[in-house]
């Protein structure tokens, strides 16, 4: 597991709690082992939303699977560099993310950080002492939805990535809720319009 703890110890938001993030098809395209940052692209929308998510308060984690780096096919720092370039293209204030959590176990492997295990979420509730019933898991894949349910926090699924709309209502878990995309989570959230989880 490689973990970068970009702001340990920030105090930022807090109250409104937190959004644990995956990276491709929910903040940028997936274009299958992304290894080279010229191919970073953001979904449309994104630096919006994570711009009003952090207006409100929240805190923001970025949890990415890449088992690209188990199978040889790029390098700890080609993610890196596609985080920077991501993060360059965000346009907003640094740091954007409190952590990351680059998890780079292939799917053979012992699960460690790899999603849908819940190590990382454990973890950055208890250093940042977040309220679970105020964080909430938000992704484009089933494994993401998972981490978020195996975690104990709420969980929601975007329409940006490898499942659609039909394909979710046919996937997702009973009680998680659907969005088309990031975006349409965050003004949810920032009108009480997400349904609470326990």
């Amino acid at each position: 597991m490689i973990q970068e703890f970009v702001t340990p110890g920030a105090q930022r938001g807090g109250p409104a709690g937190a959004l644990f993030l995956d990276r491709d098809g929910t903040l940028i395209l997936d274009k299958h082992y992304l290894a080279d940052p010229a191919g970073v692209e953001l979904i449309p929308g994104v630096a919006a939303a994570l711009g009003r998510a952090r207006a409100l308060g929240c805190r923001l984690f970025l949890h990415t699977n890449q088992s690209g780096i188990a199978r040889g096919l790029f390098t700890v720092d080609d993610v890196r560099r596609c985080n920077e370039r991501m993060a360059e293209l965000l346009g907003l204030p640094r740091p954007i993310f409190d952590a990351i959590c680059i998890a780079p176990e292939g799917p053979d492997d012992p699960p460690q950080y790899r999603k849908p295990a819940p190590r990382f979420i454990h973890e950055m509730i208890a250093r940042h002492q977040l309220d679970p019933r105020k964080c909430w898991m938000v992704g484009d894949r089933e494994g993401d939805i998972q981490t978020g349910l195996n975690a104990g926090i709420g969980a929601a699924a975007v329409c940006t990535g490898k499942i659609d709309a039909a394909g979710w209502a046919l996937v997702a878990p009973r009680g998680v809720p659907i969005f088309p995309s990031i975006l349409d989570f965050v003004a949810a959230l920032a009108s009480g319009a997400v349904p609470p989880h326990a």
